[in-house]
């Protein structure tokens, strides 16, 4: 069996993915029960021009980010390590990530992937 939402479940439910994604958290302050659908369309229209704002912030930011990883990098391998590898794992111990390249990236700010292929 299965259930279908109402179109007021739908709206709800868009909203509640909209806001975490322009926001980082769901609305959990905030009761639609009695939204209209032309209140839902304003409030996505909002959320939408802030998901861009914030995913333009989040791309420059991470740009920035690999600027400086790969400065560190370059200043590891000036200051001894014999390889783009070995900098990078002498980064992942100074930052304790234990190995988890993805982990290294979320903590200093890199786009999610970038040392997948170069931390092991």
């Amino acid at each position: 069996m299965t259930e279908t939402m109402t179109r007021q479940e739908e709206l709800q439910s868009i909203y509640w993915d909209m806001y975490k994604d322009a926001h980082g958290f769901r609305p959990r302050h905030v009761d639609t029960t009695h939204w209209t659908e032309a209140e839902f369309n304003a409030e996505f229209e909002m959320l939408e021009r802030i998901i861009i704002r914030e995913n333009q912030e989040r791309k420059v930011a991470e740009a920035k980010a690999v600027v400086a990883f790969e400065e560190r990098v370059s200043r590891l391998m000036v200051a001894g390590a014999k390889t783009r590898e070995v900098a990078i794992q002498w980064i992942n111990d100074a930052e304790d990530a234990g190995g988890d390249a993805d982990f290294l990236c979320y903590n200093l700010g890199l786009p999610y992937g970038y040392l997948t292929k170069k931390v092991k």
